[in-house]
């Protein structure tokens, strides 16, 4: 193998993550699922914000698994990774939230809205 063939595979190397970073993202992990886990079953937050207590931890999971497993980040080998993983989280999103828009707004036109449901169905 030649010198820069042995140099390339260690920075290759280098950007996947050591023993040390998969256990930090792994406890990271179960302590997020164990709040998640918590604020439901034992109650820790009132209901009214019980609900944005498991959006911010589902959103910190994503990032420690993110971070920790999937290796996105800022660092020059990563930046493809980050670009794609972008683009496809907006992709996504714009699927979704105008597959949303769509179906609210057939739900609202195609709706009898002068007449009750029990009143249409005793014209049959």
């Amino acid at each position: 193998m030649s010198q820069s063939h042995a140099i390339h595979h260690a920075g290759d190397d280098a950007s996947h993550g050591s023993f040390k970073g998969y256990m930090i993202g792994t406890v990271l992990s179960l302590v997020l699922t164990l709040a998640s886990f918590g604020v439901v079953m034992c109650r820790v937050v009132s209901p009214e914000f019980g609900l944005a207590a498991i959006v911010v931890l589902c959103i910190a999971q994503l990032v420690v698994q993110l971070f920790y497993f999937l290796h996105i980040g800022a660092s020059r080998s990563q930046r493809a990774n980050t670009g794609i993983f972008i683009c496809t989280a907006f992709l996504i999103a714009v699927i979704v939230g105008l597959s949303l828009w769509v179906m609210h707004n057939a739900n609202v036109n195609m709706m009898p809205s002068q007449i009750s449901i029990d009143r249409a169905m005793a014209h049959d």
